[in-house]
């Protein structure tokens, strides 16, 4: 609805039609004003919860001052999506629970400015969240990677988790920088046409915004570069495990050793070997360049039962002792990987070396 009265600039700026937000109060008391859109509310809501906002009221308006639905208007500089999103917190709480890929754009907005004049509670939530979505610790990660594999057993993410490369533009924007490791680490499992083609942000609330289906983000040179090297160490690191954990196997407390059962566990490890070999790319399971999944899925192949020795399935036939030595060497491994993600992406030195442009 437009609420602009012609004869009234706001601000000495150029005369603008307003928009007039769904969140309109009737008994609102002053106007917020993001660009053209306006949203009536209540500064005694405002000023509750942020003393930015109480400072903000409190500066004395000219007595010559534009009313807008009766009200005072004060203009923020701030985009209107991010504006509403941060007025439905504060009015009905955090509402996004539901974990979907789509919260992101709610997520992020509340984020900024609850950040921006200090909501405290608001940003707690937020960072929260996020922390789901982009752990910290491995074990977390291997709860959030399991998430998001679907009832048929299919890894689908991107239902409950935003792309990667808008986690990382908000994470340098705010300097989250406890969120990068994990963020280039789901990033670089994509393909390189992918990661070089960006992503859509989340599509804007009001025209005013940008582009109807969300700007196109796109990594900085300098960011690319990181993701790219850092994929490439994920790859190497693959390499240098089977190197390592399978040149010397079975090892001499292998309990079939000097047996003609020994060559079980020559063939079993020849079989992991082979295997892995095949999912460092993976492309048998739709996750490239991804160690962690790697490691654990050679972890697993210890316990299945479907392979076949050309007439029936069944199991691996290594011995117990080489079974433990190597599970002991992937849980190593991963713990391993974990640790070195930031240094396989740059993130050692310094987390914020150059702004996402």
């Amino acid at each position: 609805m437009d609420c602009y009265n012609p004869c009234n600039p706001y601000f000495g700026a150029p005369p603008k039609a307003l928009i007039r937000s769904d969140i309109w109060f009737a008994d609102g008391n002053i106007v917020l004003i993001a660009d053209s859109a306006a949203f009536k509310v209540h500064h005694g809501q405002l000023e509750r919860h942020s003393e930015v906002f109480r400072d903000l009221f409190s500066v004395p308006q000219p007595l010559d001052q534009n009313l807008v639905d009766g009200c005072p208007s004060v203009e923020l500089h701030d985009r209107p999506s991010d504006l509403y999103h941060l007025l439905i917190a504060l009015y009905d709480g955090i509402y996004f629970t539901k974990h979907t890929s789509a919260d992101f754009g709610a997520i992020s907005a509340v984020l900024r400015l609850s950040t921006k004049y200090f909501i405290e509670h608001l940003r707690e939530r937020c960072v929260a969240r996020l922390a789901i979505d982009w752990p910290t610790s491995l074990p977390d990660w291997d709860r959030r990677e399991n998430d998001g594999i679907d009832q048929k057993g299919r890894y689908n993410p991107r239902d409950t988790l935003p792309h990667p490369i808008l986690m990382l533009e908000l994470a340098y924007e705010l300097r989250l920088d406890a969120f990068l490791p994990s963020a280039f680490y789901d990033l670089s499992r994509y393909g390189p046409s992918k990661i070089l083609a960006g992503t859509r942000g989340p599509p804007p609330i009001f025209s005013t915004d940008g582009e109807p289906e969300g700007q196109l983000v796109r990594l900085s040179d300098n960011h690319l570069c990181m993701t790219f090297l850092g994929r490439e160490a994920a790859q190497m690191y693959v390499h240098t495990f089977l190197e390592s954990a399978l040149r010397d196997r079975p090892s001499i407390n292998c309990t079939n050793a000097g047996k003609l059962s020994a060559v079980h566990c020559v063939e079993s490890f020849y079989f992991i070997h082979l295997n892995v070999l095949r999912s460092v790319g993976g492309i048998a399971c739709g996750r490239d360049a991804d160690p962690l999944h790697t490691l654990l899925q050679a972890a697993e192949m210890l316990d299945r039962t479907d392979f076949s020795d050309g007439e029936k399935t069944c199991g691996l036939k290594m011995c117990s002792v080489c079974k433990t030595e190597f599970q002991d060497a992937v849980k190593k491994a991963r713990l391993d990987v974990w640790e070195l993600i930031p240094e396989w992406f740059g993130l050692r030195e310094s987390y914020f070396a150059e702004d996402m442009s």
